[in-house]
């Protein structure tokens, strides 16, 4: 009998730091990284599945440590920077 293994990127919160992580690893100079360099790490590198990104990206956002203002790009926050400075 086979053991579903837990998923690393369940908890919304540890998916929500992973993301952030990435965002602040590929921002250029203008803080504002476009949204396939974030997901893409997360979803084919990090194996996060879609539904654990995007709660990630909520709890980011409501935490305020990602500003979604668009559909394209993300800018982090000084809050979120501060994670992993």
């Amino acid at each position: 009998m086979k053991y579903a293994t837990a998923r690393p990127y369940a908890d919304p919160e540890k998916a929500a730091r992973r993301i952030v992580e990435i965002a602040c690893g590929r921002a250029d100079s203008r803080a504002h990284p476009h949204r396939k360099k974030i997901n893409e790490p997360f979803l084919f590198r990090d194996r996060g599945s879609p539904a654990e990104y995007g709660a990630g990206v909520k709890l980011a956002i409501e935490r305020g440590w990602l500003m979604h203002e668009s559909g394209t790009f993300v800018t982090f926050t000084p809050k979120g920077a501060e994670l992993f400075a």
